[in-house]
């Protein structure tokens, strides 16, 4: 059952129907999931183009929680449920008579799970939970963009969409142990933590050197060459991130004065000389177009592309095509509409769309017996 909002938690539950779980989307009368009408609404009747992307394969009922008989029509859907996920901020879903304890007094085995921007307990477990606010505490904003520039937000909102990730793994863990033992369990993550989880490489400098690391624009913490290089007409990506590759990209680029240069002659310098590095290879980039970059670079054996964006990879790009990445499907009131595919690609059970974003209310009387 998806007690869920706006991103993080409406994208785990989306996650967990795509994989063919049967979500009902509780969401309060007359507004529904605020989301439902945001910035991107085309016009009054119709739910936003972000509703639909992140609530494919779910039903859904409306439920004044605060009310007895939102409680009681709550309570029917939680005869047959396995899972809650929820993410109101700590302490609303208690207040609500819906958080985990009143839950497990009418369903002992159930797996309940919450979202929030930086958890339930600790020093700012009561601040409200935003994306952007998760990654300049969590660190994602003091290592993104070029160093000395002011700060730049990750481009993809990794605090909401990873924290969605993240509680479907622990559900899926959870409910696998509810398989073997018949316990169920509360388990709950954050924004905040998923931006956290993701600084691998960040944390490891930290830990290593005892300094904060900082921004590195496009550059790899740990490898030279591995960023963006300037061409003719734009930008190659150049991954040649250990000895044999970089050997390769020298030969490719009629470089290979530069793998016996002191200056480069092993990670550790070329990282301690990356200008140096990078003037040199856009230098010589500087006549090639990026499409010849890529095609010589990867006839070379080395790790190359180009920087495309969302038209160029949505509207045509044939690998995205090839891997079932835009999936369309038939809307009562929006027509023919086009979302992200499952990005996992399961052998017996593979992910489809079985049902469209649900209309607000949609399946009250099917799940709910109203009239």
């Amino acid at each position: 059952m998806d007690l869920t909002q706006v991103m993080a938690g409406p994208f785990c539950t989306m996650l967990l129907a795509d994989l063919g779980a049967d979500v009902i989307k509780v969401e309060p009368p007359g507004t529904g999931d605020q989301i439902r009408s945001s910035w991107d609404t085309p016009e009054p009747g119709h739910d936003s183009p972000s509703f639909h992307a992140l609530n494919r394969n779910k039903r859904s009922v409306t439920l004044d929680l605060r009310s007895e008989e939102g409680k009681r029509g709550f309570r029917t859907l939680l005869a047959e449920a396995d899972v809650v996920v929820e993410n109101f901020r700590p302490g609303v879903a208690d207040r609500l008579g819906v958080g985990y304890e009143a839950v497990r007094a009418v369903r002992p085995g159930i797996v309940y799970a919450s979202i929030s921007g930086f958890g339930q307990y600790g020093p700012y477990a009561g601040r409200a939970g935003y994306d952007l606010i998760a990654q300049s505490m969590a660190g994602s904003l003091s290592v993104t963009g070029e160093p000395g520039a002011p700060p730049v937000k990750c481009g993809l909102p990794v605090g909401d969409l990873g924290a969605g990730m993240l509680c479907a793994v622990g559900i899926l863990g959870a409910y696998v142990h509810r398989r073997r033992t018949g316990e169920g369990q509360y388990l709950e993550t954050s924004l905040y933590e998923a931006v956290l989880a993701m600084s691998v490489w960040e944390s490891t400098e930290y830990f290593s050197t005892g300094r904060a690391p900082g921004p590195l624009g496009s550059a790899h913490r740990m490898s030279a060459p591995y960023q963006a290089v300037r061409t003719a007409d734009g930008h190659v990506t150049i991954a040649a991130n250990n000895q044999r590759l970089w050997e390769r990209l020298c030969g490719a680029l009629g470089l290979d004065r530069l793998v016996d240069d002191e200056r480069f002659a092993t990670n550790t310098a070329r990282m301690a000389h990356r200008p140096e590095l990078i003037a040199l290879l856009e230098g010589r980039l500087a006549a090639e177009s990026t499409d010849a970059t890529v095609a010589k670079l990867l006839d070379a054996g080395v790790p190359a592309g180009p920087i495309l964006d969302y038209e160029q990879i949505l509207g045509g790009d044939p690998h995205a095509a090839a891997r079932g990445m835009v999936e369309e499907y038939e809307h009562p009131v929006s027509g023919r509409r086009r979302v992200l595919g499952f990005p996992v690609k399961l052998g017996r059970t593979p992910s489809r769309v079985r049902r469209h974003p649900p209309l607000l209310g949609e399946h009250n009387r099917e799940l709910l017996g109203e009239t």
